[in-house]
């Protein structure tokens, strides 16, 4: 399960797993955009479990989704792709675009440059 990839509905339907922790297929559907139907939903979660992302557990009559994949290990796989395609593999020019968002707090960017010293072995 190293490299991660998620169509964007799959990746709609992750994202309220790892929000939500767990949730059944009428709990996914109701936090969704837009109107799904709840076969379709079935249908997405199935092919998460059969892709190994997701598994779930009997409820009652419904049965409950979890996240087998942790949200970062996916995120670091999107980010990998992205890296590569977009800025020719150079991290450096990613985070520079990173940072360069004006939508970033001082305190966001505060915390980022703690990461940074810890990552580099300084004393923050």
């Amino acid at each position: 399960m190293d490299d991660v990839y998620f169509p964007p509905r799959e990746l709609e339907v992750m994202s309220i797993l790892w929000r939500l922790g767990s949730a059944t297929v009428s709990q996914v559907r109701d936090e969704l955009v837009g109107e799904l139907a709840y076969t379709s939903v079935l249908s997405a979660l199935q092919t998460l479990e059969e892709k190994g992302y997701v598994r779930h557990e009997a409820e009652g009559r419904a049965y409950r989704y979890f996240a087998v994949v942790e949200a970062e290990h996916a995120g670091g796989s999107a980010l990998a792709r992205i890296k590569d395609a977009i800025f020719h593999g150079s991290a450096e020019r990613m985070f520079a675009q990173l940072v360069s968002d004006r939508g970033l707090g001082r305190e966001e960017l505060e915390r980022m440059r703690r990461l940074l010293a810890e990552r580099l072995g300084e004393k923050p």
